[in-house]
């Protein structure tokens, strides 16, 4: 996708600046247009422009991975008893300082079978401007919480917010993480509205979908009621993410 978007770019530039005779606004032009691409780049994990990320499973099977970001939190075990009560299997990208914080139900993540992945120590808000010798500090401080605390380790890694650029491929790279992103974004931290974070996720669900929800809130929790609910409705089974890289490998 990286190698299209910059012939596409390259190809633009060209024509642009020979039909306006390289001005200097033409010019100027052309770099904000850059620079708004690789903006839009970097937010959005889709186009695996820095990083290849896994943003869904091939299959015409009708199933979906559940993940969840930002863990553990108090609204963690109701999420697990629901999952608990479906029969589910879900993928917890978890935080290191919350595992710090919420030990006991990191290990019964663990324990009930769920799959988890590295999602930082702290996801600091300043993730995108972080070195790379920061960001596999915070990657690697993470793996040691989960070698203490769960007693393993995983080699699947989300980008904090979904973001990605060079100092965070070159920190993935070197601490030997796959990224792991979505296809379907619920937006359940940014709409208050139930309803419409349901009609959001179940209008994009396709088979192989990766579906991003945090387990942060009541609300959430709420739509995840509905969302099993459709999901046995339409005959949905679900995946985790660590399947999809063990048969990668077969």
């Amino acid at each position: 996708m990286k190698h299209y978007l910059f012939i596409l770019f390259y190809l633009f530039c060209n024509v642009f600046i020979y039909a306006f005779q390289g001005t200097f606004w033409v010019y100027l032009f052309c770099f904000f247009l850059f620079s708004a691409i690789v903006v839009w780049a970097s937010f959005d994990i889709q186009l695996g422009y820095f990083v290849n990320s896994i943003t869904h499973k091939r299959t015409r099977i009708k199933e979906v991975a559940l993940t969840f970001d930002d863990g553990p939190t108090e609204f963690t075990p109701q999420f697990l008893d629901l999952l608990q009560e479906y029969q589910i299997k879900a993928t917890f990208f978890c935080i290191g300082k919350q595992i710090e914080k919420y030990p006991e139900t990191f290990q019964r993540i663990i324990a009930e079978g769920h799959c988890v992945g590295n999602h930082t120590y702290s996801h600091s808000n300043s993730t995108g401007f972080l070195s790379t010798a920061k960001m596999a500090e915070e990657i690697t401080k993470c793996d040691q919480v989960f070698a203490s605390v769960g007693n393993g380790t995983t080699s699947l890694y989300r980008p904090p917010f979904g973001v990605t650029n060079p100092s965070i491929a070159k920190a993935i790279k070197k601490t030997g993480k796959k990224s792991i992103g979505w296809n379907v974004r619920s937006l359940d931290t940014v709409i208050d509205d139930e309803k419409r974070i349901y009609k959001r996720i179940t209008g994009k669900i396709r088979p192989g979908s990766i579906i991003l929800l945090h387990d942060t809130s009541e609300k959430t929790y709420r739509v995840l009621v509905d969302l099993l609910l459709f999901l046995r409705d339409k005959k949905y089974s679900t995946f985790t993410i660590d399947s999809i890289i063990k048969s990668n490998r077969k």
